[in-house]
């Protein structure tokens, strides 16, 4: 009996041990479980509110938000006073309204005058406008029929004051040039493409299209039978990036007065198009770019030409004619094949293996000269007789050291390049009729960015700057892009660039190039009056150009002023005066001293 009763202990105890085993197992999975799901839970809360932050800030802040977040910011662009750093925007963003008329809300006819007549106060509508309005607002159901685009904001604020029925306001950004027609073919404009959307054109705006416009962001997220977003499925956001910010070298004041001063002188002299440039011969930096006509970039689309949005000054190649004359001297000064005091006896005619002689202005003819005199006096053969000293090859070389025939990398929208292919059509080493007449700038064709780089070399001590007009750009991040003046190479001596430089100092002093001076300074310049090649040979219409630089013992700039079929005779008559107002304002607007 007793060892009955120990054994049924025995056994109560074995099953209430067991009991407490898989109660304490059941304990263990449970915890495990919970631990599991918190962990989960901990990921997943981790997933959405750091990995996924951003997505569902924006989510949470409303639809405005999310595309900000989505479509990003296009960059401005910033023209400068050189002299103190201060800026000026040229190209912002301005957000501007549409309004539009819920017509569902506008009951009754009384509604529907109180919001035309509101509208025709505001935007100044004729009778036939205010009809027009009144029957697209009223008897119809159209949740959105839009009346005016591209409205301010001070008059949307003076509309929403009267509460009127139906009438709604939707913002967006627009591209703005704050001043107008300044530099407006340096800038370009924003316009569309065929789906729509945004675009730089031209200029800045079309080269620098990408950094300008940024990058936009994109959504993917599942959503539910009603519409909402599923919190806990798998989703992709990725935020916008805005464009950068560019800053100019152009300097406000300098392309103002030097733009103005040439649409004066284009309209006085019934000009078909003018060029200006002004470029720091030490850096090359360009301070002022101007090209007429011009246009409003913010009103782009209603020009009568289009051809107005190209930049002449980078764009439109010209026979450059009597200006080319100092780059043959150039070359033939730093070769020792001439020296300025060099003897010429000028006939008033060569013969250069051309189908008839060539010959100077006016046919007339000078006798005895010097190099210096030739360029004095801007005779056609004495520099065929330069270009004979100096060889058709090593002048041609010369050439290609100045950059002719070759873009400049302004880093700018349509930039193009002149020509000097025909120096390479015969390959004897003779000086041909294609030499000959290269050698004062006929036959051949250059850019006046070109040219008035090429005179940055010879006023530089022979070291020809890279020229450039981005000073920074200014990227979304922080980030920081200088341009850093960068020397292209060497293209003579700064012996041989001395030497011309004393010599167009003299086509002023003493030449015909006079009216170009700019009284206390010494400043070297040369004129250029081309006849305009046609398909059936030379025009009567010319160009007319004047390159010059100055203090001519330190120059603060060189100056290029073109005018295109001007209604005068020659250049000295027409930039050559230009030239010399501009340039004496140049003088007084950094306070250069007097040295003569």
């Amino acid at each position: 009996m007793s060892r009955k009763i120990v054994r049924n202990r025995n056994t109560a105890v074995a099953s209430h041990y067991s009991e407490e085993v898989a109660e304490t197992a059941r304990l263990k999975i449970a915890a495990l479980c919970i631990v599991a799901v918190t962990v989960l839970l901990v990921m997943r809360l981790f997933f959405i509110m750091v990995l996924q932050h951003g997505f569902y800030t924006a989510l949470a802040a409303g639809s405005h938000t999310l595309y900000e977040q989505l479509f990003p910011d296009r960059g401005s662009v910033y023209i400068q006073d050189s002299r103190t750093g201060e800026e000026f925007p040229l190209a912002i963003n301005k957000d501007v309204f549409t309004i539009f008329v819920d017509t569902r809300q506008v009951e009754t006819e009384e509604d529907a005058n109180n919001v035309v007549d509101a509208l025709a106060a505001a935007f100044s509508y004729d009778d036939e406008k205010k009809l027009d309005v009144f029957s697209r607002i009223y008897g119809t159901q159209d949740p959105y029929e839009p009346v005016e685009q591209d409205v301010e904001e001070s008059i949307v604020d003076s509309l929403k004051e009267k509460t009127l029925p139906g009438l709604g306001f939707v913002r967006h950004p627009v591209r703005y040039y704050p001043e107008g027609t300044l530099a407006a073919q340096t800038i370009g404009f924003v316009g569309k493409t065929d789906d729509g959307s945004d675009i730089g054109r031209y200029g800045i705006e079309g080269y620098w299209q990408e950094e300008l416009a940024g990058s936009g962001g994109f959504l993917e997220a599942s959503k539910s039978l009603g519409g909402g977003v599923i919190a806990f499925a798998s989703k992709s956001f990725k935020p916008a990036h805005d464009g950068s910010d560019i800053l100019l070298t152009l300097d406000r004041t300098l392309q103002y007065k030097a733009c103005e001063r040439m649409r004066v002188a284009m309209e006085e002299y019934e000009a078909t198009s003018g060029a200006l440039l002004i470029l720091d011969p030490k850096t090359g930096a360009i301070r002022a770019m101007c090209s007429l006509p011009d246009f409003d970039p913010n009103t782009y689309n209603h020009v009568d030409d289009v051809r107005v949005y190209n930049n002449t000054t980078i764009f439109t190649p010209y026979e450059p004619g009597s200006i080319f004359k100092p780059m043959t001297m150039a070359g033939a000064l730093n070769e020792n094949k001439v020296t300025p005091d060099t003897y010429f006896y000028d006939s008033g005619s060569v013969d250069a293996n051309c189908t008839k002689p060539i010959k100077n202005a006016n046919d007339k003819k000078y006798e005895d000269q010097t190099m210096t005199g030739i360029l004095e006096n801007s005779i056609n053969t004495g520099m065929v007789f330069v270009v004979q000293q100096l060889g058709k090859h090593p002048f041609i070389s010369y050439l290609e050291s100045f950059g002719f025939g070759v873009k400049t990398g302004i880093r700018l929208d349509s930039e193009t390049t002149g020509t000097i292919d025909s120096l390479y059509v015969n390959k004897k080493d003779d000086v041909d009729c294609y030499t000959a007449t290269a050698s004062f700038g006929q036959g051949i064709t250059a850019t006046p960015l070109q040219m008035v780089s090429a005179f940055g070399a010879i006023a530089n001590g022979g070291k020809m700057m890279k020229p450039y007009i981005v000073q920074e750009i200014r990227h979304a991040d922080g980030k920081i892009e200088r341009t850093i003046p960068q020397v292209s190479r060497d293209v003579v001596s700064r012996e041989s660039s001395t030497l011309l430089s004393a010599m167009l100092v003299r086509v002023i002093d003493s030449g015909q190039a006079g009216i170009a001076a700019i009284p206390g300074y010494y400043i070297a310049g040369k004129t250029g009056t081309a006849q305009i090649a046609g398909a059936g040979g030379y025009s009567i219409d010319t160009n007319h150009s004047f390159v010059g630089f100055g203090p001519a013992d330190d120059p603060k700039f060189v100056m290029l002023v073109k005018f295109e079929k001007p209604r005068r005779a020659y250049s000295v008559s027409t930039a050559a005066p230009v030239f010399a107002d501009v340039g004496a304002f140049i003088m007084d607007y950094y306070h250069v001293p007097p040295s003569r």
